[in-house]
C-alpha cells in the first residue's frame, strides 16, 4: 500500500487524539476561569496537573512541566561550559558557511542534471521521520537515536541558559503524529537582555551537543566494527545475469563448502579445483544458505572479456564477498573522506555504499562474521544511527536561516556587528534577506525536480 494512505491514516488518528485532548483542556480553563469568578465554588480538580501540563502550539500539542531545577545543577561547571560552547559557536559559523555554499551548488546541480523526483529527491525522503523516509528504518536503534538527538538538543540549549544566567520557565514534548520534538522555554526577558557570545553559545549548545556526541558515537562504531573478524572461507555475494550459477539457481549471500564432492574452506581451494576444468564442464557446488545444504550442479562457461581475465579454465559465475576489504573500508572510515562515505552508507549504490551497509542495517553478511559478543551488531547499528542523525541534524540546525539555530546565531552577531558601527537598522533586513535565500534554495531542491520533469 502507498506511504501516502499510512501518512493521512496517521494524521487522521492523531487530529481525532488531539481534538479529544484540546476539547477536554478547554473545558478545564473554563471551569477554571468560573472558580476564580466565583470563589464559593469549593474543591481542588483532581485533574488539574494533567491539564495544566497540556499545551497546544497550533496543531502541534505540547506537553511541559516547570519542574526545571535540573539545568541548576550545571552552573558549578561554568568556566569549562563556556569555552567549550565558545568552541561551538565556531563551529556552526564554520558549517553554516559550508551548508550553504552546498545548497547553492545543489540547487545549479539541479538545473543541470535535471534528476527525476524519486530516491533522495523523493518528498517522503526529504523528512528525516523513521519508516517515512525510505532510507531510514522505523526500528529500535532508530528511535532510540532519534529521541536521543532531539533530547540532548534542547537539553543544551536548557543548560547553557542557567550557565548564561538565563532563567528557564519550562520544558517538555512535542507530538505531531509522532514524537517531534523536545523543548526548552527560556525566560523571554532573561533572553532579550543577554546580548553577543552569551545568547549564541545559548543557540548553539543544541548544535554542539549533536555534532559532538555524533562524533564520539561515530568514533566509538568504527572501533566497536572493528572487533568483528571477517570470513576467510568463499562466500558468495552474488552472481553474474545469465552464467552458470544463475542458471543453476545459486542463492546468495551462502557459503561454498564442496565442489564435486571436495570440502573446501577457502577461495584458492576453489581456484584449485577449478583451474582443472575448462568451458562447457559440469561440476556441483555444495553451498550453505541460511543453515541449510544444498548442491547445485553447474555447466562451466569461458571467463567473460569484461572482467579482464584470459582465463582458460571454466567460469562459475559468481563474486565472492571479501570481508577483509570490508574491514577496510569500515576502518578507513576514521578519515576525512571515510567520515563523508558514512554520511552517504543510507542511500549510497555504490560497491562500496553497499559494503559498509551492515553498519546501519539487518544484512544477511553480518552472519558471516565471528562477532566478540552476543547483540555485536545491534550495538552497531545502535552507534551508527545515534551517530548518524545527531549530526545530520547538527548540520540542519546549523542552516542559516531563522527559526533555525544557526539563524538565530546569525541574527545575534549581525546585529552586534552592525551596532557598533552604527548601522543597527540594516541588521534586520540582512538576516531577512540570507533567510530567505536559504529557503529559496531549500525550496529549490525539493521542488525543481517536480517542476521541471512536468
Amino acid at each position: 500500500m502507498h506511504w501516502l494512505f499510512y501518512v493521512l491514516l496517521a494524521v487522521a488518528a492523531y487530529a481525532l487524539v488531539a481534538g479529544y485532548i484540546y476539547t477536554r483542556k478547554a473545558a478545564y480553563e473554563r471551569e477554571k476561569a468560573d472558580r476564580i469568578a466565583f470563589p464559593e465554588m469549593a474543591g481542588e480538580q483532581p485533574e488539574r496537573a494533567i491539564w495544566d501540563a497540556i499545551v497546544f502550539y497550533g496543531p502541534i500539542l505540547g506537553i511541559k512541566t516547570d519542574r526545571v531545577g535540573f539545568f541548576d545543577r550545571f552552573t558549578g561547571f561554568t568556566t569549562l561550559l563556556r569555552f567549550y560552547a565558545s568552541f561551538g559557536v565556531i563551529m556552526v559559523v564554520i558549517i553554516s558557511a559550508g551548508i550553504a555554499l552546498i545548497l547553492f551548488v545543489s540547487v545549479q546541480f539541479t538545473l543541470l542534471f535535471r534528476p527525476e523526483p524519486t530516491g533522495i529527491y523523493a518528498p517522503q525522503n526529504i523528512l528525516l521521520i523513521p519508516g517515512l523516509n525510505e532510507y531510514v528504518p522505523s526500528t529500535l536503534a532508530v528511535w532510540f537515536a532519534f529521541v536521543l538527538t532531539i533530547a540532548i538538543h534542547e537539553f543544551g540549549h536548557g543548560i547553557l541558559c542557567r550557565v548564561e544566567k538565563i532563567s528557564v520557565k519550562s520544558m517538555g514534548a512535542l507530538v505531531a503524529v509522532i514524537p517531534i520534538g523536545f523543548f526548552v522555554e527560556p525566560d523571554e526577558q532573561d533572553l532579550e537582555k543577554t546580548k553577543g557570545l552569551p545568547k549564541m553559545r545559548m543557540f548553539g549548545a543544541g548544535i554542539t551537543n549533536n555534532l559532538v556526541v555524533g562524533g564520539i558515537c561515530f568514533v566509538a562504531m568504527i572501533l566497536l566494527a572493528g572487533m568483528a573478524v571477517p570470513p576467510g572461507g568463499p562466500v558468495l555475494a552474488g552472481v553474474y545475469q545469465n552464467y552458470s550459477a544463475w542458471d543453476a539457481g545459486v542463492p546468495t549471500p551462502s557459503v561454498i563448502t564442496a565442489l564435486n564432492g571436495v570440502p573446501v574452506e577457502t577461495r584458492d581451494d576453489v581456484s584449485m579445483i577449478l583451474n582443472a576444468t575448462r568451458p562447457g564442464d559440469v561440476v556441483t557446488m555444495t553451498v550453505d544458505f541460511q543453515g541449510q545444504t544444498s548442491s547445485y550442479p553447474l555447466t562451466l562457461s569461458a571467463w567473460p572479456e569484461e572482467l579482464g581475465a584470459s582465463r582458460e579454465s571454466g567460469f562459475m559465475g559468481v563474486h565472492y564477498y571479501d570481508g577483509a576489504m570490508v574491514m577496510d573500508q569500515v576502518e578507513s572510515g576514521l578519515s576525512v573522506p571515510g567520515f563523508f562515505r558514512f554520511l552517504t552508507i543510507p542511500f549510497d549504490p555504490s560497491m562500496g555504499g553497499q559494503m559498509l551497509r551492515i553498519l546501519a542495517f539487518e544484512t544477511p553478511e553480518t552472519r558471516f562474521y565471528q562477532e566478540p559478543f552476543p547483540g555485536f551488531w545491534g550495538a552497531v547499528h545502535l552507534l551508527f544511527w545515534c551517530a548518524w542523525i545527531n549530526i545530520n541534524v547538527g548540520i540542519f540546525n546549523a542552516i542559516p536561516m531563522i527559526p533555525l539555530d544557526g539563524g538565530y546565531i546569525l541574527k545575534e552577531g549581525v546585529e552586534r556587528l552592525f551596532e557598533r558601527r552604527g548601522l543597527t537598522k540594516y541588521a534586520l533586513p540582512v538576516v531577512s534577506f540570507v533567510s530567505s535565500l536559504m529557503l529559496v534554495m531549500l525550496f529549490s531542491i525539493i521542488a525543481l525536480p517536480y517542476l521541471l520533469h512536468v
